[in-house]
């Protein structure tokens, strides 16, 4: 149960990283348009925040390796990270 959540969690957090990169910020750039980035980022960086909590609270209540846990929040930082982390998740599975 709390893996398909955090599988959920991944993907809504990849998701708004990558509409944070790709449409609010050059909205802000190039056109001018900070509310995006107000709005996104704040989406996003609650996304990030749960998500971050949720792979520390798996770490310990699924027995997760340091290093699986590490790869996780390293994902987290990186576009496409959570969708990797999780093909990874699933097929480790």
């Amino acid at each position: 149960m709390m893996l398909k959540m955090f599988r959920y969690v991944g993907y809504s957090e990849g998701v708004s990283f990558l509409l944070l990169l790709g449409i609010a910020m050059p909205l802000k750039y190039i056109f001018d348009y900070p509310l995006a980035v107000s709005i996104v980022g704040a989406i996003h960086g609650g996304l990030f925040v749960l998500y971050c909590m949720m792979v520390v609270y798996l770490k310990f209540n699924l027995d997760w390796s340091m290093r699986k846990a590490a790869l996780g929040i390293i994902a987290s930082v990186l576009p496409f990270g959570p969708f990797v982390f999780d093909a990874k998740l699933i097929q480790n599975s």
